[in-house]
């Protein structure tokens, strides 16, 4: 079967393979990388030498954050990444905001757009796309390959555990309001992936949901990314919000963090990803 993620890639590569595009792009050496998992994976395919600069979600491998940071993925600055002088800049799509993108281009700084999905197709397609840019083919073939397989056995193994818990990914908790992950992101895929639902799959997105809608949604699970600054979101914060507190999570004290990037960032690492979600969901019963 032919997925949307395989077709973007495949529209990706076949504009890639153009003689001039593919000379310039494969040649470069001094790269911008836009997003966090097109950074892990341009290290996992050793081609981290090439880097000069990456966006503040660029956060692993360690080595990574030594990197000149050119500021968010999506309120990028043009002239901060001009100020860097690349030769080429990898962009995980939906970086932004669209204005800045149109300065880079008539700058003439080749933009390559990486596709974003999230499920194990798009994963492979993510890193045969950066492999594609980078000129590496042979070495993004053996990662994405590897990479898969890993990824389908952590969904496999996950699927084995019964009972799927209902889980409620909360995003913020700004002004008393539960910010929620529906469905078609990042955060039900990896919930679905690791063997739980969405408790909020009626939604599409990320919304602020009433807490009539926390309470009914009945969640055995609080997933957040983990927080620091001024402003953590600990257990005690959370179980303290009115709707949370009157859930089945609240009860048991049921709340999984991890690490954003970890958790949302579909490259790489997701299938370790998938396996730590697993257990934190079920206890390690395999």
């Amino acid at each position: 079967m032919i997925t949307p993620s395989i077709a973007r890639a495949a529209c990706f590569l076949a504009i890639l393979g153009t003689a001039e595009i593919a000379h310039a792009e494969s040649d470069a050496k001094n790269i911008v990388a836009i997003g966090g998992s097109v950074t892990e994976i341009v290290y996992a395919l050793g081609e981290e030498d090439r880097l000069i600069a990456r966006d503040t979600t660029s956060v692993f491998p360690a080595e990574a954050t030594k990197l000149p940071d050119v500021g968010y993925i999506r309120a990028l600055s043009p002239e901060g990444v001009l100020s860097i002088n690349p030769d080429m800049i990898l962009a995980l799509e939906g970086s932004g905001p669209p204005e800045a993108f149109e300065v880079l281009k008539k700058a003439s700084v080749p933009v390559v757009t990486i596709p974003e999905s999230y499920d194990r197709a798009g994963i492979v397609a993510k890193i045969r796309a950066v492999g594609g840019a980078l000129g590496v083919d042979g070495k993004a073939a053996a990662l994405a390959a590897r990479v898969e397989d890993d990824v389908r056995t952590a969904q496999k193994l996950a699927a084995k555990k019964a009972d799927a818990k209902r889980v409620l990914f909360v995003l913020s908790l700004n002004g008393g309001r539960v910010m929620a992950a529906g469905a078609r992101t990042g955060a039900a895929a990896i919930i679905e992936m690791a063997g739980g639902e969405n408790a909020v799959s009626n939604i599409d997105g990320y919304k602020q949901i009433t807490d009539e809608a926390v309470i009914a949604a009945a969640p055995d699970i609080i997933l957040m990314m983990t927080r620091t600054g001024n402003h953590p979101l600990d257990e005690e914060t959370v179980f303290a919000h009115p709707a949370l507190a009157a859930t089945p999570a609240a009860e048991n004290r049921a709340i999984v963090q991890m690490g954003g990037q970890y958790l949302l960032g579909f490259g790489p690492r997701t299938a370790e990803a998938i396996r730590d979600l697993s257990i934190a969901f079920n206890g390690d019963t395999q």
